[in-house]
């Protein structure tokens, strides 16, 4: 496999930033992004991090421990503090730092506390935000990297905004580097994203169909087979979050019954019934646990994430694969943009 990491073409002050040598970011997907995939994205080049929102110390510290083996190279670990109980919350944000983990990947709610705690320790803080009013925020508390996620995007969408339309506001409205988000995973994005002056693209649907991702193999090939048209926004899936939080999924069995009236659900009212399994813990119908490697059960039923990028992928391949091919696609777009100017389509 070629060498990634000399495309200085593609280097932004992201890359110094966070040490990486592409301007490509795993999302730090729930469930997903675990140690073997956050090792692959950042061995290939990229910018890893690991998932463990609402995660224990006990798997946090086995995770990052594993990282570390994997790779010497810099990552972040992803939690969302006004999604987390306080306690919680205090035992991740602490079992990391004891860890020596570097950067923080944070997402919903701006807590500028928190940002406040982790930066007196030296960490970088990268937040995801889906307002330019939110982007504010965290440049404001502290935030080093603003990811701005349009409603394009698989999973938890925190905005409404096209995710180019977000990304040029809040360019304008910050002075930290902005990275791109929502729908994101080819080449042409990359060159797009970078010729607006987006700093990078942060992408999970792409890395969630790798080989290294900790999704259930069902999740991956339903992620193949969609197009962004069979993606929808709903809030049914919301045991376990606040009322109001949307997640875009590959449309099923749950969405359908739904008749068109997808939004608009009370977690307080919705019934409890256990569909699968991991282990011995149950996973709820209507909650937000996606289907995983170790997963069993009514996986259809589940929380099929995906972003309306999803046409673009049609196949599982290695994370370092992808990240070649996007990183060839938009090396090629740029090199002919510089050589006969045009405007690079968003």
């Amino acid at each position: 496999m070629p060498d990634l990491t000399d495309r200085t073409s593609l280097r932004t002050p992201l890359c110094d930033l966070l040490g990486c040598d592409l301007p490509i970011v795993l999302a730090g997907m729930g469930g997903v992004s675990h140690w073997e995939l956050a090792a692959a994205v950042a061995n290939a080049g990229g910018y890893g991090i690991l998932g463990m929102v609402r995660e224990t110390p006990a798997l946090i510290t086995e995770e990052v421990t594993a990282l570390k083996y994997a790779t010497h190279r810099p990552f972040a670990v992803n939690v969302i503090p006004s999604a987390t109980e306080a306690r919680l919350l205090d035992a991740q944000i602490g079992c990391c730092l004891d860890l020596g983990v570097p950067a923080f990947s944070f997402f919903w709610d701006v807590m500028p506390e928190v940002i406040a705690r982790v930066k007196r320790a030296g960490c970088l803080v990268l937040h995801q935000v889906g307002t330019v009013e939110a982007a504010r925020a965290a440049m404001d508390a502290g935030a080093d990297v603003i990811i701005a996620q349009g409603v394009e995007a698989g999973g938890h969408v925190h905005g409404r905004t096209p995710v180019f339309d977000l990304t040029r506001r809040i360019l304008d409205a910050v002075t930290v580097p902005v990275v791109a988000s929502g729908g994101l995973g080819t080449g042409a994005d990359l060159a797009a994203a970078l010729s607006m002056g987006a700093a990078g693209i942060h992408c999970g649907t792409a890395f969630l169909a790798t080989e290294e991702s900790f999704a259930h193999p069902y999740h991956k090939a339903r992620v193949v087979e969609a197009g962004g048209q069979d993606t929808v926004l709903t809030d049914v899936f919301v045991l376990n979050w606040p009322k109001g939080a949307a997640v875009r999924v590959i449309d099923n069995s749950v969405t359908k019954a739904l008749n068109g009236a997808l939004l608009g659900y009370d977690p307080d009212t919705l019934p409890r019934e256990a569909i699968a399994w991991d282990g011995d813990q149950p996973r709820l119908r209507f909650s937000t646990d996606s289907p995983l490697r170790t997963t069993t059960g009514d996986l259809e039923a589940m929380a099929l994430y995906a972003g309306r990028g999803a046409g673009a992928i049609n196949r599982v391949v290695p994370a370092a694969a992808r990240i070649e091919s996007m990183v060839a696609e938009a090396d090629r777009i740029l090199s002919d943009t510089a050589t006969n100017p045009r405007e690079v389509a968003t």
